[in-house]
């Protein structure tokens, strides 16, 4: 039995309605008053009225000195920040790129961009000067706000020698780029929400986000307003957010996920954010700032959890530690079950894309299955479709699709920015397409099993390569692993497993063998690796996933 649809507690209820089974597991949510929503005035300033005094962003920076904010500062410097930009000729629809690492003065300005109606266009500071340069030229920006550090700005002049872009810099100042710390002081603290045909409407243009490319050349993903609506269950029944908490996500602000963790849904909930501005990744870093700063939510890439299972975590005081999440790839059993053994903690994994929120995950009072991304999201209707757009009966292997026949969800991207073509190739016949393969069983739980192109074909048999990955994983002296198919003059193609061995673990003959013994001893004959390269690392996209066709690109050549 569904309960009846009542808003939510809290600043969220005047958009937020939602239902919930016999087990108070989420069924049902539906938005209102949301034809002009706009996170930054509706949800942001909204608190600074509501709590002005309450902390909502707590900064530790890479020497570990310590700011914090409260609502009422946040719509503050926002609104500053909004008169600056103006101020420069940003105006709506204008675009924005913002390189600012993890710097709190990101939230001052992607709060402006919202309140102006401008375009934010997020990006990492470990790009190329040529993926600055293509995100530029391909997105039409009109300016460029980035730190200091890094040699960004001598990137972004090298682009731009003319002055044609606007170049504002954080934390630093130089020659032809506008101090934004020392300039925004100068200006006033109210910002008047825009009318007539400067009026910001929910379904205007709010971000693009570049795709991270496991392929090819990134996609340029818009979404409008209601992108941020579409995080409330992403915080609330995700991450499972407390008004009274502290909410640490790890990722950098150039990254989709910093969306789903550091803005959007956490505000909504009235949870306070936590960001470490560091510069080169540390789990002991990581985990002794969970402790000090007693973070009660805390969600991290599978990466970083794989890591720290192999950690003596006995020696950080996770008390004030109540919830544990991730997203990204897909997380291992065996690292699901060593971190519960460690800690007590059970990992619930979501899924999904650049191009949507939380699709899949095991929301709040739901019980995970290890392995698996959880069950479809209320505010999405997921199937699995086969290639002949026929959906999949239990238990079958094919793409995961978004139904979008009935209306396009909140969350859902509009469009690829500039390429119709594009978003037609995977918004066709009723169903978003999301390029993804996994399997549905007969209780709902979705299980990964690859990239539509990592797929692998030997001797006859389709094999994913989670399914290989998550058996190698299990070996104690595997850090990280990665499967994929080499050509193969009588199969076609066979399978590969390229890996990360833990520090110290020496990669010679003589543990291949042992390798392809434990194979042998654990796999099905199609299944196991025929051949084993030990890596120092593995190739990754900005976000952290592993570059599967990069090491295939290297095999197949």
């Amino acid at each position: 039995m569904i309960t009846e649809l009542k808003p939510e507690e809290g600043i969220a209820g005047k958009f937020v309605k939602t239902a919930f089974d016999e087990n108070g597991v989420l069924s049902k949510i539906e938005f209102t008053n949301d034809e002009t929503f706009n996170f930054a005035f509706d949800v942001v300033d909204a608190l600074a009225e509501k709590t002005p005094d309450k902390t909502a962003l707590i900064y530790v920076s890479r020497d570990k000195e310590e700011k914090k904010f409260t609502f009422k500062e946040i719509k503050e410097y926002s609104n500053m920040a909004a008169n600056y930009y103006k101020s420069l000729g940003i105006k709506k629809g204008d675009r924005v790129l913002l390189v600012l690492k993890r710097h709190y003065q990101f939230w001052f300005t992607i709060l402006a961009l919202h309140k102006i109606g401008a375009v934010a266009i997020p990006a990492t500071n470990i790009l190329k000067v040529e993926d600055y340069r293509y995100r530029i030229e391909a997105a039409n920006v009109k300016a460029v706000v980035c730190t200091a550090d890094d040699k960004i700005p001598d990137a972004m002049a090298a682009i731009d020698p003319d002055d044609k872009v606007i170049k504002v810099i954080v934390n630093g100042e130089r020659e032809h780029f506008h101090p934004f710390d020392k300039d925004i002081l100068s200006f006033s603290k109210e910002f008047a929400r825009p009318t007539g045909e400067d009026t910001v409407y929910a379904h205007d243009t709010m971000i693009i986000m570049f795709t991270s490319g496991t392929t090819k050349h990134p996609k340029m993903v818009a979404h409008n307003h209601l992108y941020a609506l579409g995080h409330y269950i992403t915080a609330r029944y995700w991450h499972n957010v407390k008004t009274d908490g502290i909410h640490f996500t790890v990722s950098d602000t150039g990254w989709g996920k910093a969306l789903w963790g550091k803005l959007y849904g956490q505000w909504l909930c009235e949870t306070c954010i936590f960001v470490y501005d560091f510069d080169v990744f540390s789990a002991d870093n990581i985990m002794k700032l969970v402790e000090q700063y007693k973070i009660t939510t805390f969600c991290a890439p599978p990466t970083l959890y794989r890591i720290l299972v192999k950690m003596d975590l006995s020696k950080y005081d996770l008390s004030a530690l109540t919830y544990c999440t991730t997203a990204g790839e897909a997380l291992n059993p065996e690292v699901f079950y060593k971190f519960k053994e460690m800690t007590g903690f059970t990992i619930f994994e979501g899924f999904g894309q650049t191009e949507t929120t939380l699709a899949i995950g095991n929301l709040k009072n739901t019980t995970p299955r290890p392995g698996s991304m959880g069950k479809a999201s209320p505010l999405y209707d997921v199937h699995i479709m086969r290639p002949d757009g026929t959906l999949a009966d239990v238990d079958e292997t094919g793409e995961i699709v978004i139904k979008i026949a009935d209306g396009e969800p909140y969350g859902l991207f509009s469009t690829y920015n500039n390429d119709e073509k594009m978003t037609k190739e995977v918004k066709h016949d009723g169903y978003y397409h999301m390029g993804d393969t996994a399997y549905m069983d007969k209780d709902g739980y979705f299980w990964f099993v690859g990239r539509v192109d990592d797929i692998i074909k030997v001797a006859g048999y389709r094999v994913g390569p989670f399914e290989i990955e998550n058996e190698i994983m299990k070996i104690p002296y595997v850090l990280e692993c990665a499967v994929t198919a080499i050509p193969d003059g009588t199969r076609g193609q066979a399978i590969k497993a390229t890996i990360v061995l833990t520090e110290g673990t020496v990669g010679d003959d003589n543990l291949k063998k042992e390798l392809k013994r434990y194979f042998k001893e654990n796999m099905a004959s199609y299944k196991r690796p025929r051949v084993i390269e030990f890596v120092d690392e593995m190739p990754k996209t900005i976000s952290g996933k592993v570059r599967r066709v990069e090491i295939k690109e290297k095999d197949w050549k």
